[in-house]
C-alpha cells in the first residue's frame, strides 16, 4: 500500500488502485455525504458508524436513520457498505473521557473522543484486511481537521493500516454536504452529539 501525502489544501493524493477498500468512519449521514461523493470514485467504500459519544438514544437513532439513508440512497462507483458495530451504549466514550468531562468543546475531550473513535476504525480496518481508513468527521465546519490528521497518521503508524488524510469541509465541503443532506431528506444536527 502506498502512503497518503498532502497537498496545500490538506486533500489526499492517493495513488491507491481503482477499487481500493476504504473504511471511513462516519459520524453523521450529512457529514459523509462529502466525503463519500470525494472518494466514492476512487475507493470500494464501507461506512463505519462507531459513536458511542451520541447522546441521548434517540439522537443516536436519528443520526443512525440519516446514516442508512445515504448509504441507501447515495450513488457512488462502488456499491456502499454500511457497518454499525453494536447498539446505543454509550459507556465505552465515557470510560475514554473520564476525567475530561469538564474540558470544553474543542479541547482535550474531544481529542480524546476523536483518538478514541478512530482507533476503533484502524482496528477495524486492520482486522477485515481494509487498504485503507478514513473519517468523515473533517467535514464538520469546527472540526479541526489538522488534529484528525495527526490522530490518523499515529494510529497508521501504531496499526501498520494506511491512513487517508482529509479536510472535506475545504473548497466548499462543508456547503455541499449540506446541499446533499436537503437533497436526500437527512435529518441534520446542531450539536456535536457528545453527551457532555
Amino acid at each position: 500500500m502506498l502512503k497518503p501525502t498532502y497537498t496545500r489544501k490538506a486533500e489526499p493524493i492517493v495513488d491507491a488502485q481503482p477499487g481500493s477498500t476504504l473504511l471511513l468512519h462516519s459520524c453523521c449521514g450529512p457529514c459523509s455525504t462529502i466525503a463519500l461523493e470525494r472518494l466514492g470514485e476512487r475507493f470500494a467504500v464501507t461506512v463505519y458508524f462507531y459513536n458511542p459519544n451520541i447522546h441521548p438514544a434517540a439522537e443516536y437513532q436519528r443520526r443512525l436513520d440519516a446514516q442508512k439513508t445515504v448509504a441507501e440512497r447515495l450513488r457512488t462507483r462502488y456499491p456502499l457498505r454500511l457497518i454499525v458495530p453494536d447498539s446505543y451504549n454509550p459507556a465505552p466514550f465515557a470510560a475514554a473521557v473520564k476525567g475530561l468531562e469538564a474540558e470544553p468543546e474543542g479541547g482535550a475531550r474531544c481529542a480524546a473522543c476523536f483518538t478514541f473513535r478512530l482507533e476503533q476504525t484502524a482496528q477495524r480496518a486492520k482486522a477485515e484486511g481494509f487498504d485503507y481508513f478514513a473519517t468523515a468527521l473533517s467535514a464538520g465546519p469546527t472540526k479541526d481537521a489538522t488534529l484528525l490528521n495527526k490522530i490518523g497518521a499515529d494510529l497508521e503508524e501504531a496499526y501498520h493500516i494506511s491512513y487517508l488524510p482529509a479536510d472535506f469541509k475545504k473548497q466548499g465541503g462543508h456547503q455541499r454536504s449540506v446541499a446533499l443532506a436537503k437533497e436526500l431528506g437527512l435529518y441534520r444536527q446542531n450539536y456535536c452529539g457528545c453527551m457532555l
